[in-house]
């Protein structure tokens, strides 16, 4: 995708004049960030992400920016290809001078850029991904997940399975990489002996189905679904279940609990559903009068009208979009790239407008797992019926 904006050279050293402060990608009229994004590709489907992102930023401009500075959000496609993201990233940070990078997707495609962007000092915030090895502090300092980790999900989860399902037998599905593999072992370690996984299957990105390890899992003897699978291979998984009258207690992932993916599936199939939740279902009746989903819908309609109302990707971008805006507020003048980290390391307490109420973020110098603690969420083929407190991981 082309990029939000046109990039303007800047010095490697930090300006000081007049109490300002600034590194590469920031100046007094404008501050740059960047970030890749599948527009195309199998992961296409989170290309919505960053285009509410670059929507978002269009309109704070529009009304002066932050602090007298316009945003100018370069949004790349890498496709889903972990080459093409190395190649992108190096041209934001060496052609089009950013000042960091935040809410980038993919856990192999930020993996392969991790070395390359903490060796030089350069912010690797937010990653649409909630991968373990975002949250180490000691070794890269200069990378944050912008998601529930996915080991913090998957206690929960086998907590959740220990207490509703004793002695459960559970099948596996999970994609065949960092992020499918990460999923699997929090709920194993967790589950130890207090539950046996009694199948397991993968895909692949470029599988056509999963119909044949649908098949495979359902011969089990297993009691619980869990359904590590995203995006479109989510949808399938769970409509094959229903197809094949698969009578289990299913388990899926928060990346995957979106109106949009659920869909596909139907109404019939996505009843009894359970999934972790932290951010309001912005296709729901009980969020119709929300503040903050106004907000999101009145952006919406002006910037991105081809966008439906109830796409709850867009509506988690916006939340995270709000999330980066107040973190370069608090930056103040001070924009250099370890002001910008250090103020995205201290997010304890924060709330943006698509948080459940009760959840905020937990971020802290020594801890970067952005939540520690997530809702229940039981579906009812229209809607979510949360458990009235949020559980904590452990």
């Amino acid at each position: 995708m082309a990029a939000a904006c046109a990039a303007l050279t800047a010095s490697n050293a930090p300006a000081r004049a007049s109490g300002k402060k600034y590194d590469t990608g920031a100046s007094d009229s404008e501050i740059r960030l960047g970030q890749t994004f599948p527009y195309s590709g199998p992961g296409s489907v989170y290309g919505v992400y960053g285009r509410t992102q670059m929507a978002y930023f269009d309109e704070l401009n529009e009304n002066g920016g932050v602090n007298g500075r316009k945003v100018r959000l370069i949004s790349l496609d890498d496709a889903y290809s972990t080459p093409k993201t190395v190649e992108a990233t190096r041209r934001l940070v060496e052609q089009e001078g950013v000042l960091g990078l935040f809410a980038s997707l993919g856990t192999a495609n930020q993996a392969a850029v991790q070395k390359y962007l903490n060796g030089r000092n350069v912010p690797q915030l937010l990653i649409n991904s909630g991968a373990p090895r975002w949250n180490d502090p000691g070794n890269f300092p200069w990378t944050t997940p912008g998601l529930p980790l996915f080991s913090v999900e998957g206690r929960i989860l086998a907590n959740y399975v220990v207490r509703n399902r004793p002695g459960a037998k559970v099948a596996v599905l999970y994609q065949n990489d960092e992020f499918g593999r990460d999923y699997l072992k929090a709920f194993r370690d967790s589950i130890g002996n207090r539950a046996t996984i009694v199948a397991e299957a993968h895909y692949d990105l470029t599988d056509a189905t999963i119909d044949s390890q649908m098949l495979k899992l359902v011969q089990s003897d297993a009691t619980v679904f869990y359904n590590c699978a995203a995006s479109k291979f989510a949808s399938q998984a769970i409509k094959k279940a229903h197809e094949l009258n698969w009578k289990v207690l299913q388990l899926l992932i928060s990346p995957s609990n979106s109106t949009v993916i659920l869909g596909v599936a139907g109404k019939d199939a996505i009843r009894g559903i359970v999934s972790p939740q932290y951010i309001k279902q912005i296709g729901s009746k009980r969020w119709e009068n929300d503040p903050g989903v106004l907000a999101f819908e009145a952006l919406r309609a002006k910037r991105m009208p081809n966008i439906t109302r109830d796409n709850s990707t867009a509506f988690l971008a916006y939340g995270v979009a709000v999330l980066m805006h107040k973190i370069l507020e608090r930056c103040g003048d001070d924009l250099t790239r370890r002001n910008l980290l250090r103020n995205a390391t201290n997010l304890k307490g924060m709330v943006t407008p698509t948080l459940l109420p009760g959840i905020s973020y937990a971020t802290v110098p020594a801890d970067y797992s952005p939540f520690n603690a997530m809702f229940i969420g039981v579906h009812d083929g229209t809607d979510w019926r949360l458990d009235p407190d949020p559980v904590a991981a452990d």
